[in-house]
């Protein structure tokens, strides 16, 4: 569904990324994985079209693609969900579901500009059940939610306006235990509908429950990729060292 190839980057004289090679299959959850300054969120901004690659090759589908902004990756079915969420505070969770997409009425209503609310209300209220989003009540304003909630709206809206891939930035930092496994749960509920979620993450336990590949990036370069079932903590140390084997 996704494929980087020979991904380079850099900043002035440093090099984000040196020919990194990553590919994300459907149905699957690939994690990435490195310390401070690896290129892990330099390289999932490039796949969502925020940051364009000095060299090196982007393909969706098989096709490849040339993304000038993340509008280009969102015509092409990949939604993201950064660290901070990039939610409305103020604004309830049909209104940040539908931000910059609102449905309009049909006929001379919208025509007149006249948003259709129980259509986005009801669509909104299937997407929480479908995905299992601990909010019952999607008129409540983002900012009375937990963060635990508060990320599943994030996920949620990715995953309402994606059509192959979502990209998760670290979405269980700074979460307590209950709201890691409600967020892990998302996830897994976003594989089990085929999404190909490329997920970046510095919590070992979490990616090596939900994983199914994990790749190690240290100092711009590919340290190595393992399937979860060959892969263990103090493997993905050492590739973040640099000790692997």
């Amino acid at each position: 569904m996704l494929e980087l190839r020979g991904i380079r980057k850099s900043f002035g004289h440093v090099e984000a990324l040196r020919g990194v090679d990553l590919t994300l299959e459907r149905g699957e959850v690939h994690a990435v994985m490195g310390d401070n300054g690896a290129g892990k969120s330099t390289l999932l901004k490039v796949a969502a079209g925020v940051v364009r690659p000095d060299a090196g090759h982007v393909l969706t589908g098989g096709s490849e693609v040339e993304f000038s902004s993340p509008l280009d990756a969102r015509r092409r079915g990949i939604e993201t969900v950064y660290q901070d969420l990039a939610l409305a505070d103020h604004r309830s969770c049909v209104a940040n579901v539908y931000i910059g997409r609102e449905l309009l009425r049909t006929g001379v209503m919208g025509r007149l500009g006249v948003l259709d609310r129980p259509a986005m209300r009801a669509r909104t209220r299937e997407a929480f059940e479908q995905l299992t989003v601990p909010v019952p009540d999607v008129e409540r304003p983002v900012r009375m939610l937990s963060g635990g909630q508060r990320q599943g709206v994030a996920i949620a809206r990715a995953a309402i306006w994606a059509q192959t891939v979502v990209l998760l930035d670290e979405p269980t930092a700074a979460l307590g235990v209950r709201q890691r496994e409600a967020v892990n749960a998302l996830i897994q509920n976003l594989r089990s509908r085929d999404f190909g979620v490329l997920l970046i993450s510095h919590d070992v336990p979490q990616v090596l429950s939900i994983a199914d590949r994990v790749t190690v990036l240290r100092l711009g370069e590919n340290a190595g990729t393992r399937r979860r079932d060959e892969a263990d903590g103090t493997w993905i140390v050492n590739a973040m060292v640099g000790t692997a084997r």
